[in-house]
């Protein structure tokens, strides 16, 4: 019974992202979901938007990430990751 538990412990303590959240806290954030570590699902899609605020908030490292992954990824993925940061940032 111990080990069903773990997971989703592992997953409830994913950092989230916050309107306080510092651009490297971002590009961290992004740099789990791109590489599938850290508990987090590999997910393209969120790393993109995540790498996007990150650069938003001056985050260098985080520009490089996001050109490189977008070149990896369908344009309707890099379109729906731009939507989810406008949405984050409408609501943030």
């Amino acid at each position: 019974m111990m080990l069903m538990n773990e997971p989703s412990a592992v997953v409830s303590t994913l950092p989230l992202p916050t309107a306080q959240s510092t651009g490297d806290e971002l590009f961290r954030m992004g740099l789990l979901y791109s590489t599938g570590q850290g508990g987090a699902p590999l997910d393209y899609v969120s790393a993109h938007m995540l790498f996007n605020l990150a650069a938003m908030r001056g985050s260098i490292e985080a520009k490089v990430y996001r050109k490189e992954l977008s070149q990896e990824m369908a344009s309707e993925e890099v379109a729906e990751a731009q939507r989810q940061a406008r949405e984050w940032l409408a609501h943030g």
